[in-house]
């Protein structure tokens, strides 16, 4: 899969955000990135606030261990998931 990345703090997710959409979900793949659509606006970090909500609930990991490396203003964006390995989260994920 080509949107996760192990490192040696834990995997990086790089997702591209639907924001304003019906409601929260994994679409699937766009590209090298995981599309996520999420209800929330992408209004004062509304967007990223509700995404790390999202993937705390969807992988039953602590929101403290998930951390917006980059895209905070873009529908684009990189994120840490510490202490995961990416088989962990792939198989979360189905």
């Amino acid at each position: 899969m080509p949107y996760l990345t192990d490192t040696p703090d834990g995997t990086v997710l790089t997702l591209r955000l639907i924001p304003r959409a019906a409601k929260n979900a994994i679409q699937g793949e766009h590209g090298d990135a995981l599309k996520i659509r999420l209800c929330a606006p992408p209004v004062d970090g509304a967007a990223n606030a509700a995404l790390i909500e999202f993937l705390s609930d969807t992988l039953s990991l602590p929101r403290a261990r998930i951390r917006l490396l980059s895209g905070k203003t873009s529908r684009t964006k990189r994120v840490l998931l510490a202490g995961m390995k990416a088989g962990e989260i792939r198989e979360r994920m189905e």
